[in-house]
């Protein structure tokens, strides 16, 4: 009975995949290192040191927006609303049609 793997060439053939296997370990472990350095500095910051920081970006978001209004004129958003009703017909509402 043969085998079902192709014969490797050279003495010590099989030795590739255990260089690939170990250098997926040691990129795994390298990943996991940058990402427990980057949350560790992430966490450097006070609670009062974020609040501060969002209050600042808050503001600065709220400045930028009321000033993008006063460029753009008043705002409107289209003509007033009717008070004539519905333009559906009556029961068309889902979920309020009779069924058979």
């Amino acid at each position: 009975m043969t085998s079902w793997r192709p014969a490797l060439p050279g003495p010590g053939g099989g030795r590739w995949w255990k260089v690939l296997g170990l250098a997926s370990v040691v990129g795994v472990a390298a990943g996991g290192a940058a990402l427990a350095r980057s949350e560790r500095a992430r966490r450097a910051y006070t609670p009062d040191e974020v609040r501060a920081r969002l209050i600042s970006r808050h503001a600065e978001a709220s400045d930028e927006q009321a000033d993008e209004q006063a460029s753009n004129g008043p705002a409107s958003d289209g003509p007033a609303p009717s008070d004539q009703g519905s333009a559906r017909p009556a029961g068309s509402a889902a979920g309020l049609q009779d069924r058979p």
